[in-house]
């Protein structure tokens, strides 16, 4: 059977979150098991919680966990019996591990998913690729919206063609829009970078290349990709997860400020209930770490169990859609993987 590995020590609330969402995960799925990694006895203290199938979870014990303070290569170097680092082994080694789940500090995960699993031929940086909530029903991928600050027009023609792969394996979107996310939709708008990067993407085989696209199209355009520099991606990202809390506290106070916003509630209830979920960036799931040999999903740091239930969800998608097989023929067919990793 299918494994994920699940970095039971990584983020703000490991074990117990962690645990907890895995776990409503594999009661939600029945088509893999969990491998927790981390310090047995505070895992085993969490599992005791709850009703699940045992004989679809593992515990492997490790006496050391990498924190937000390390300094992340460092601590991929040095702790080889964390949590993190233990569970990359396993997925690099074990065929039967498909995936890897990881809450623990964004630089560490990057660090050791390209140290311990190797990127795919010729892809040039891996990139981290997140979903965004979209008025149409469907959810936007942002890529890349964290790993790498400066990038060149090469780095964001591969991550249009990566997001693209992962769109078809996830989704089953057979001709993804593809987007890159500039200061206008004009074809001249943007700096050097974003100029190049657009006219590499037009000529990229295998995507549909819609032009430039701005901010408000994450959330009401119709693309399934929005391409990015990290710096600029992450601002996006963080501005989306501000606008949904934003709107689910305003409606709050609204509703909750007078009896005839209370009378209205009660009349709208399940209208705007649909509404707070849809702006859920929780809910969202993970990022998943687009170039690596496997399959790598990295959670917010503060994320709570109903963020970790989807983001083991979307390992095991990413794994039975055959994302890695997907990138590596899409980079293949467009002419991007020619060379070495650089």
């Amino acid at each position: 059977m299918l494994k994920i590995v699940v970095d039971a020590m990584g983020g703000d609330n490991a074990p117990a979150e962690i645990v907890k969402g895995a776990l409503k995960a594999l009661n939600e799925r029945e088509d893999f098991a969990l491998v927790f990694t981390g310090d047995e006895n505070l895992v085993g203290h969490e599992l005791v919680k709850y009703k699940y199938d045992a004989s679809r979870v593992e515990i492997v014990h490790c006496s050391e966990a990498i924190t937000g303070d390390d300094v992340p290569t460092q601590a991929v170097r040095a702790k080889r019996d964390s949590s993190l680092v233990v569970g990359l082994r396993m997925l690099k080694e074990n065929e039967e591990v498909g995936a890897l789940v990881s809450a623990g500090a964004t630089g560490a995960v990057l660090a050791g998913g390209v140290m311990h699993i190797g990127r795919i031929k010729g892809v040039l940086r891996p990139a981290l690729c997140a979903f965004v909530p979209n008025v149409n029903g469907k959810k936007t991928l942002l890529c890349d919206c964290g790993a790498n600050a400066e990038c060149k027009p090469a780095y964001l023609a591969q991550f249009g063609v990566m997001a693209a792969a992962y769109t078809k394996a996830t989704f089953g979107v057979e001709e993804p829009r593809v987007g890159l996310l500039s200061n206008g939709t004009e074809d001249h708008k943007g700096d050097p970078l974003h100029q190049e990067a657009r006219a590499l993407l037009a000529e990229t085989a295998g995507i549909r290349f819609a032009g430039n696209i701005e901010g408000r199209d994450l959330m009401f355009g119709d693309y399934d990709v929005a391409v990015a520099d990290g710096f600029s991606g992450n601002i996006a990202l963080k501005a989306v997860e501000g606008c949904g809390k934003t709107v689910s506290s305003v409606m709050k106070r609204e509703f909750a400020g007078s009896a005839s916003g209370k009378i209205a509630y009660f009349f709208a209830r399940k209208q705007i209930a649909r509404v707070a979920a849809m702006l859920d960036y929780a809910k969202m799931g993970g990022s998943v770490f687009l170039g690596l040999k496997k399959v790598v999903v990295k959670c917010h740091g503060a994320s709570m169990a109903k963020s970790v239930t989807p983001s083991v969800v979307q390992a095991v998608d990413a794994y039975r859609g055959d994302l890695i097989g997907r990138i590596t023929l899409m980079l293949q067919e467009a002419g991007l993987s020619a060379g070495e990793n650089a």
